[in-house]
């Protein structure tokens, strides 16, 4: 059997170390940095000298015990030191606390860091924090805090780094106050983590944070930015953010989760759930059971505190839920079981441009109708595009109609599925748009039925299209029978018999004559009358039992057939708009 090898033992530190009590799975002793002036970290001084090295100690002074061993009361002796007494808080200029242990209580409430505070890799073994203190630059890069962490109405001035950070506990930093950017990539957070009624003046960074048990974070609000890009969270969890911008790109959750949210733009590519996922528009600032409304001084009042959906590319959207959002800009090529999205409330999408535009040279219009943002890049990249369509941004992709009709066929479904049928009949437009436009999977014989469908009655769902043809049809066929369809005069019947010379039954032969064309007076009321009703009779694909030339004959035989057909589609489309 191989033998295993044994792991390395943990290098000595980089600075002078104090190097008393070798064990045998750190030989090079105490890793605590020398005090200036001593051979010997904090924590190993004799008492003369650790008393007069206390006594030295002013507020404001740099201190640097790093890898230092910290019990209760020397810490409590060590901040008594740097005590201000004209406002009774420990007052610190730069701090290295990096790779201290603290056996003890590690409270350093109240305190002000006028400088940098380090402490990477710093261990509290028991409760810990810095309630109420404020700080200018701050360090907890791979920290680990055995016990409850209390950060609550902390001020932190510059940038705030937990990156790697270790909380096994509760983790608290309600009412804190981040006034740079605050990083807790990759922190894992065992416990509790409270971040209610914090305030992030850049951006929050939780890239790559493991949650494991936390039930809510939030709610916060930040100016800039709050990722969540990587993490991953155990439970079920509420996310409450006021932010500008939600980037959860890769996010795992493994239970039930909600994300009320307001004025924030969100890119939720290749999010992973397995359990039902809300993401919801929070229609007023953030309540607490006490009845406290949560600040939102960063926004400015009169902006719109919308949701609005950047990205679902990637995503299983079979267990997601969106209420009140935007999709307008929603990228949705690549979602995986889009037919089965729930929509509540006001989901938005964007519309094709208003008014009368110009495409190639002539004039045209487009019908009102929800289309997805992906319609939109693409159109607007097309040689022949007309004003109106909005452009994409370069790393957005180019989707095309193929890769868009299974966009639109999945949420057609998905209305249909919610009894929303208006709405359902939108994305059906689309789907056939876009199988129309297709050249790469669409025959040139289905784009040529395609296209026809499309002109005579919006793929049946344009009543006033439909109802224009009928009429243009209805007013041909009139024209048409009053000019050549109708006879001159009304063909009258004769009858011949013969009377045998001895007499007896006669035998009479009742003869009709041929209508006949119309020489002169083709468009007189009364024969407007006779084609009217002809026609009328034709729509409903009836016959008139009116006298009719041979060319009458077969324009009465095509208009039975083509009109019908219109007025189907009329009340079809009609049909697809108030159906429910």
């Amino acid at each position: 059997m191989p033998q295993l090898n044994p792991e390395p033992f943990p290098a000595p530190p980089s600075w002078p170390h104090c190097g008393q009590d070798p064990v045998p799975e750190r030989p090079f002793g105490c890793r605590g940095i020398h005090v200036s002036g001593y051979t010997a970290c904090l924590a190993h001084l004799a008492d003369a000298d650790r008393d007069a090295y206390l006594a030295g100690v002013a507020p404001g002074t740099d201190i640097d015990h790093r890898g230092t061993s910290f019990t209760e009361p020397l810490l409590d002796a060590l901040l008594a030191a740097l005590r201000d007494p004209a406002t009774g808080r420990p007052r610190i200029g730069d701090t290295s606390f990096g790779s201290a242990v603290f056996e003890g209580g590690a409270q350093f409430e109240a305190a002000t860091f006028e400088g940098k505070a380090g402490f990477g890799s710093a261990t509290f073994k028991r409760d810990a924090g810095a309630r109420s203190a404020a700080f200018e630059y701050t360090g907890f890069a791979s920290a680990v805090f055995k016990r409850d962490a209390e950060f609550g109405w902390a001020t932190f001035g510059g940038g705030a780094g937990f990156g790697s950070a270790t909380f096994e506990s509760y983790a608290g930093f309600g009412s804190a106050v981040f006034k740079g950017d605050a990083g807790f990539w990759s922190a894992t957070f065992e416990g509790d983590a409270r971040f209610g009624l914090a305030t992030f003046e850049g951006d929050a960074l939780f890239g790559s944070a493991t949650f494991e048990r936390a039930p809510a974070l939030g709610p916060l609000v930040c100016a800039k930015r709050v990722v969540l890009s990587g993490a991953a969270f155990g439970g079920p969890v509420t996310l409450s953010f006021a932010a500008y911008h939600v980037e959860c790109r890769r996010t795992r959750w493994s239970s039930t989760a909600e994300l009320r949210l307001r004025y924030a733009t969100v890119d939720f590519a290749h999010a992973v759930f397995e359990y039902p996922l809300t993401i919801a528009a929070e229609q007023a600032p953030f309540v607490f059971a006490d009845g406290h409304m949560m600040s939102e001084a960063p926004f400015d009042s009169e902006l719109d505190a919308a949701v609005r959906m950047m990205s679902l590319r990637g995503v299983d959207a079979a267990h997601l839920v969106l209420a009140d959002v935007d999709l307008s800009s929603c990228l949705l090529t690549g979602t995986v079981h889009l037919d089965q999205i729930r929509l509540e409330g006001l989901c938005s999408f964007a519309t094709t441009p208003s008014g009368t535009l110009w495409q190639g040279g002539r004039p045209v219009r487009f019908t009102r109708r929800r289309t997805l943002a992906e319609e939109h890049y693409w159109r607007a990249r097309q040689p022949t595009a007309a004003a109106g369509w909005t452009a994409a941004m370069p790393d957005i992709g180019s989707a095309g109609p193929a890769q868009l009709a299974p966009v639109y066929r999945a949420l057609r479904k998905a209305f249909e599925d919610g009894k929303y049928e208006p709405g359902a009949a939108d994305f059906y437009y689309g789907e056939m748009e876009m199988r129309r436009q297709d050249r790469t999977q669409t025959t040139r014989a289905e784009r040529g039925l395609l296209h026809g469908y499309w002109a005579l009655s919006g793929y049946g769902l344009r009543a006033s299209r439909a109802l224009g043809w009928l009429a243009a049809a209805m007013l041909i066929t009139v024209v048409l029978l009053m000019g050549f369809g109708l006879p001159q005069d009304t063909p009258k019947q004769t009858a011949i018999g013969i009377v045998p010379a001895g007499g007896g039954k006669v035998t009479f032969e009742i003869d009709k004559d041929d209508p006949r064309n119309p020489t002169d007076e083709r468009f007189t009321g009364e024969r407007f009358d006779k084609a009217l009703n002809v026609t009328l009779n034709s729509v409903v694909f009836r016959s008139a039992d009116q006298d009719l030339t041979t060319a009458g004959t077969y324009i009465e035989m095509i208009s039975r057939i083509t009109e019908p057909i219109l007025l189907g589609l009329a009340v079809l489309a009609v049909r697809n708009r108030v159906k429910r």
